[in-house]
């Protein structure tokens, strides 16, 4: 970042507006935070998973069998880095933006667990942050930014994860607490301060995110969409997220000739 302390004015700034709608942003962002539940064991850190990748591509073959054929196994670690994205990182900034104050991610207390269809949303990742060290929030970007760039060659080379859908996933993540309140603030402040406050760090991650205000079920809105996709419509069980890359022109085209005109789905958050 630029100027010091940016990380805070654009902390403050959220409150702001959240405050000029007559909105918590303890409240809201406290909801957003779900518990996690699962009783599954861990497989492997994301540790053990960055120091040698045949750990993840093993598993992979054994929950899905479609795996053998190359475009199925890259759908299926895509969309795995998806939810570590969402299930690790997305909390991570919420409780910044509830706090003041992040903490640092260290991938030896992240775990990868067994997989488990029922309860559907059951987190795969988790994440012991009880020992992590604090940190302001520019040190948080600065160091969750050099994270993201230092684990994109495992997923790219190795398992041939494309960029779009690496850090569209991640953008997805960094801009989870404007996510929280998509259609109940102003969605030009909104789309304009998350596009900010990607911009904050150093990493592809806001090139893969376009943040635009839209209107859905007549209600003026904000929604993110990803210039990428996980691949999750690969899947037996997948299917189109509301933030696809796949019909980004699609709703690109109809932003620009109908400012007026409802959105057919609103963003998946």
């Amino acid at each position: 970042m630029d100027e010091a302390n940016t990380g805070e004015l654009w902390l403050a700034d959220y409150q702001h507006l959240l405050a000029s709608h007559n909105l918590s942003p303890s409240e809201l962002l406290n909801s957003a935070l779900t518990p996690d539940t699962s009783s599954q064991p861990a497989l492997f850190s994301l540790a053990q998973l960055l120091d040698d990748p045949a750990l993840l591509e093993q598993q992979v073959r054994e929950e899905c069998q479609a795996a053998g054929h190359p475009r199925m196994h890259k759908a299926c670690v895509s969309v795995l880095h998806k939810n570590l994205s969402l299930q690790i990182i997305g909390p991570m900034v919420i409780r910044l933006f509830r706090d003041g104050v992040g903490t640092t991610l260290n991938p030896h207390r992240v775990f990868l667990r067994k997989n488990d269809p029922t309860p559907a949303g059951t987190p795969r990742w988790h994440h012991l942050t009880e020992q992590e060290v604090p940190l302001g929030p520019d040190d948080f970007a600065q160091a969750l930014a050099e994270q993201m760039r230092s684990w994109y060659p495992v997923f790219r080379q190795y398992f041939g994860v494309g960029p779009g859908a690496y850090w569209s996933s991640v953008g997805l993540a960094l801009g989870a607490p404007y996510s929280v309140v998509w259609n109940q603030v102003d969605p030009d402040r909104l789309c304009q301060q998350a596009s900010r406050w990607l911009s904050g760090f150093d990493c592809d991650a806001n090139r893969y995110i376009d943040w635009i205000p839209a209107e859905f079920s007549q209600q003026r809105c904000a929604i993110p969409q990803r210039r990428g996709c996980c691949l999750k419509h690969r899947l037996p069980e997948g299917g189109y997220c509301g933030t696809c890359g796949i019909y980004r022109k699609d709703r690109m085209g109809s932003l620009k000739t109908s400012e007026a005109g409802p959105q057919k789905q609103p963003a998946e958050h």
